[in-house]
């Protein structure tokens, strides 16, 4: 059997889904979902009662020309000061039709690129056309990858960026600079970060917000990549407050794991799911004045979605 399955390294992973191909991967995920066209049974997170990490198993199926797919992994907050990623996961792909292994592959990589395409499809959907100013909290992984990536549905003007750490913020300022060809301007705190941002991703684990709701200015798009679980909250109860639509992967999802979410005691119908704003269903912006925020826990089917766009341009490669 393991003559034909698909072993995928990171650096295969990276190479074989472009950053424009896992935004179309997840347009199309979030849309099976807003179409009710995916399955998607409930995420598991736990927290390990050993240390700070928490263990994670997601299951989800695309479609019906797309098998099945599970990750499983662990967040482990103290690998961003050893500068490695703070997700590890591995992601293994089944046939649709008998359901024998395809591909076994790097899921750290995959998550990487999935989650911050996921954030580039919400913000095209809910971002006004002129937001070019960004501010991004972080300085890790997800927080050059968010960079990246919203950069290729806004034409960006200017970036300022914010971590706690001095060094962390500098280094990263400087490799985006590099690599983008845009000035990102590191600064010393979160509300230089954020004031007069028209785009804000938070890309933290913090468990206090990083993100007050009295620095947004109108018109805003906030987006929170790190408040997955309830003792999780990158935005305060004043962005919320504030948000004239609060948007989400999944609301029954989010509902339950995002940590602004479960403080401010929303219940699944009062959350929009971004698959419906794709789809029509719902509206999120009614006006550029609108604060918008976007609180993403991440989900299976966008795993499934970069999986077998991975597995598909891999085989393409082989031909």
């Amino acid at each position: 059997m393991t003559d034909d399955v698909l072993f995928l390294s990171g650096d295969q992973v990276t190479r074989l889904l472009s950053l424009d191909a896992a935004i179309a991967s997840q347009r199309a995920a979030f849309v099976a979902l807003g179409s009710n066209g995916a399955d998607l049974p409930g995420k598991i997170m736990h927290p390990s009662r050993f240390d700070d990490s928490v263990m994670f198993a997601y299951l989800s199926r695309l479609s019906a020309d797309t098998g099945a797919v599970a990750k499983i992994g662990s967040v482990n907050p103290g690998n961003a000061a050893a500068g490695l990623p703070t997700v590890h996961a591995v992601v293994t792909a089944l046939d649709p039709v008998t359901g024998r292994l395809v591909a076994v592959m790097d899921g750290t990589a995959l998550t990487t690129l999935r989650t911050a395409a996921a954030s580039a499809v919400a913000v095209d959907a809910l971002a006004g056309p002129d937001s070019a100013d960004l501010a991004v909290l972080g300085s890790g992984t997800q927080a050059l990858a968010h960079t990246r990536a919203l950069g290729r549905v806004r034409d960006l003007k200017s970036v300022r960026l914010w971590s706690p750490t001095e060094r962390n913020r500098t280094r990263a300022a400087q490799a985006l600079t590099a690599e983008l060809g845009l000035t990102v301007e590191p600064v010393r705190t979160a509300e230089e970060a954020v004031t007069g941002a028209s785009l804000v991703a938070a890309c933290t684990l913090s468990a206090t917000p990083v993100v007050r709701g009295e620095w947004l200015a109108p018109g805003c798009t906030v987006v929170s990549v790190g408040s997955f679980e309830p003792t999780r909250r990158e935005v305060d109860a004043e962005v919320v407050r504030r948000s004239a639509a609060v948007v989400v992967d999944d609301p029954e999802t989010a509902a339950h794991h995002a940590g602004p979410i479960v403080a401010a005691r929303l219940a699944p119908e009062d959350l929009i799911p971004l698959g419906g704003v794709l789809t029509g269903t719902h509206t999120a912006r009614t006006g550029p004045g609108d604060i918008v925020y976007y609180n993403s826990v991440g989900l299976g089917i966008q795993d499934a979605a970069a999986a077998w766009a991975v597995i598909d341009a891999a085989r393409e490669a082989g031909r």
